[in-house]
């Protein structure tokens, strides 16, 4: 036995690398492409450390590509959720119980692991089966998903040396319990960092996690697995249960030992989960904590004295709206230009737009790629018919291509109507709708940008006037929970940003923060009395 108090190491921001050509970087990265390329992965499910092989499988496919099949994925049913669950409460003892210490050990040489051995690997099979492009995914992938590993320690810590005051001959501690129970964590196709914060914080915490990825995501989620398992992490603590939502997630929830939701996803999803959460209350043994980060409609608001920031402006709607096809939560989508700045912005933003290269991710030179999977492609062709009728211009894009991959190309529509489907619903496409709004109606139109959606995620204002920028930031301050002041909306980073929004875009509980961390951990508050009165009175009883 150790006696020590450990501290827990300095967390740093994980450096991004620029696969710049000749680098020693791209080459490496360029060779874990080939290899995933020319393999065809079989993906178990995890219970318990046993893979298991069901035999109802489904493929995943590129979205550059859907010729190519990368893997064929054992299915998880109702019943292998019921052994998850058992694994995951036999294995809860053990691992909670072990100082955070020994638990924190396990993240932070997954962290090194992502970062060195497995980095090329990660980023291959994230751009091959997500179709992100080599910055993409090293921003997402290797850098953040490092980052949620190391921070989340850093936060755990910090939450641990969150002691209460002791009165003489007392000492009051708290004592940071998991959970009871055990957490599902259900996953998103769109960030393989966002798959592994939501499987390892309720983790670090000491609870016990059923993961459920995206089925399209699998691949990489599989390599996080891998990742985990070689760092050390114990047998049944993260149960790996891929396979469609439905029957894995209504068996969780039926169960009266769920404990806690870990999700990220549409809103329509996490609303019928919740649903369904209320309808079991009864047989639950404690309350589950229901942590959620769902859809969002994110907006760029230009201000009249942005007039000499027109080209920033214009890369942070290049950028924000379509990078990575627009398939982030984050995305700019919706845009207000005052009437005065619209000629020039215009003349910079439609031809910026319509030379973004798009193709496969393989070849570094596209700037994006295709979306995720046949049904978004058909998804988004929907609002892009909206986008020819009556109220709506389209300005640049508007053309698909679904004959070798799930190709649509960067879409830039304006609207008369604030209030129009493209300004109000998320698309989770390469479409941004920009509304051009009279100069003297700005206190009217920041109205309508706070009010036009259910959403409040991200968000971003362009002004030079400081007065103006205290003025949007005033009466957007609940319009986001991300909220960007002369940037894009999205480039949220661990440890400087702390992500999530509120209304219909989730809970609020701040990925990449000890608010986050806390959410999975049921404080106890523990009083030890040294010496305690043996007489029943007290002094006032006293005679006169």
């Amino acid at each position: 036995m150790i006696t020590a108090n450990p501290r827990a190491p300095l967390p740093v921001n994980e450096p991004i690398k620029q696969y710049a050509p000749g680098s020693p970087e791209k080459a490496e990265l360029k060779a874990a492409l080939a290899k995933v390329g020319s393999e065809h992965v079989e993906i178990p499910l995890v219970i318990g450390g046993r893979e298991i092989r069901t035999g109802k499988t489904f493929e995943v496919r590129s979205p550059f590509d859907h010729h190519k099949v990368l893997a064929t994925v054992h299915a998880a049913g109702p019943e292998h959720v019921e052994q998850a669950i058992t694994a995951g409460l036999a294995a809860k003892r053990a691992w909670s119980a072990l100082p955070l210490s020994e638990r924190s050990a396990v993240m932070l040489r997954a962290a090194e692991l992502l970062a060195g051995k497995y980095r090329a690997t990660i980023n291959a099979v994230t751009m091959w089966g997500q179709a992100k492009t080599a910055y993409q995914s090293e921003i997402d992938a290797v850098c953040e998903g490092v980052d949620f590993l190391r921070f989340n320690v850093a936060f755990a810590q910090q939450l641990a040396d969150v002691q209460p005051l002791s009165g003489p001959g007392t000492w009051n501690t708290t004592d940071y319990r998991p959970l009871d129970g055990f957490v599902m964590a259900v996953a998103p196709f769109n960030f393989t960092a966002i798959a592994l914060n939501l499987a390892t914080a309720p983790a670090l915490m000491g609870n016990t996690v059923l993961f459920k990825p995206a089925e399209t995501a699998s691949l990489s989620s599989w390599t996080l697995m891998q990742i985990l398992r070689e760092a050390g992490l114990p047998d049944g603590v993260i149960n790996f249960l891929p396979g469609p939502g439905a029957p894995i997630g209504t068996t969780a929830m039926a169960h009266p030992d769920f404990g806690g939701l870990h999700f990220t996803g549409s809103t329509n999803t996490f609303n019928a989960m919740w649903k369904t959460v209320g309808d079991h209350m009864p047989k639950y043994r404690q309350y589950p904590r229901i942590v959620g980060e769902t859809g969002g409609k994110d907006f760029i608001f230009v201000h009249p004295s942005a007039a000499d920031d027109l080209d920033a402006v214009a890369v942070a709607i290049a950028r924000g709206g379509f990078e990575f096809q627009g398939q982030k939560c984050s995305a700019c989508s919706r845009v207000y230009v005052p009437s005065s700045l619209w000629p020039s912005l215009r003349e910079r933003l439609v031809p910026m737009v319509e030379g973004l290269t798009m193709g496969a991710p393989t070849d570094f030179r596209n700037f994006m790629s295709a979306v995720i999977d046949d049904r978004s492609f058909i998804k988004i062709g929907r609002y892009l018919e909206l986008a020819r009728g009556p109220e709506a211009k389209v300005l640049a894009g508007g053309k698909l291509d679904r004959s070798v991959g799930w190709y649509v190309r960067p879409t830039l529509v304006q609207v008369t109507n604030p209030r129009h489907t493209l300004m109000t619903e998320e698309i989770f496409g390469p479409v941004v709708t920009l509304f051009v709004y009279p100069d003297e109606q700005l206190p009217e139109t920041l109205k309508e940008c706070d009010q036009a959606t259910p959403y409040a995620l991200t968000g971003s204002i362009f002004a030079r006037d400081r007065h103006a920028i205290d003025q949007l930031t005033s009466s957007l301050r609940h319009a986001a929970g991300n909220f960007y002041i002369n940037d894009k909306c999205t480039g949220a980073v661990v440890g400087q940003q702390p992500f999530g929004g509120s209304r219909g875009s989730g809970t609020n509980d701040k990925a990449g923060s000890a608010w986050n961390l806390l959410r999975w951990a049921s404080p106890r508050t523990i009083k030890e009395t040294f010496v305690p009165p043996t007489t029943v009175g007290y002094p006032f009883m006293g005679a006169e």
